[in-house]
């Protein structure tokens, strides 16, 4: 198991290669377990899995490979997956299932609102110092 130093190494490396190619698919997003119950009824559906890494798909349609971890704060099982394989190998029918199943990080509601919208202004109040 990764020390957290370690896991933060490593995912600082991912955002600096990420930023030096300009290219944000190498980025990771996290999704509860939970949407692998969709496949599991499946007679086509294959998941197999190590203790960190896995792969679920529809034989002979398409697969995504996954990182998987205990988050330390729930308890939960996370899955994770570059933008890459979520934009090339994740069919577009099979999206809406896996962004249902999101783990959000900490973010600033207004400003996701104003990067949504081109010309935004969130007035909040008045502007305080940085302490």
């Amino acid at each position: 198991m990764a020390t957290t130093s370690t896991n933060a190494a490593l995912q600082q490396t991912v955002l600096r290669r990420a930023l030096a190619a300009g290219d944000a698919r190498r980025l990771h997003v996290r999704f509860s377990a939970a949407v692998l119950d969709r496949y599991r009824s499946m007679p086509s559906a294959e998941l197999v899995r190590t203790r960190t890494v896995g792969r679920v798909g529809i034989a002979r349609r398409w697969s995504i490979d996954v990182g998987i971890v205990e988050d330390d704060a729930t308890g939960e099982t996370v899955l994770h997956a570059s933008m890459e394989d979520l934009l090339t190998r994740l069919p577009e029918e099979e999206r809406a299932h896996w962004v249902a199943h999101l783990i959000p990080d900490a973010a600033s509601v207004n400003f996701l609102q104003m990067k949504m919208a081109a010309a935004a202004c969130i007035d909040d109040g008045d502007t305080i110092p940085w302490t």
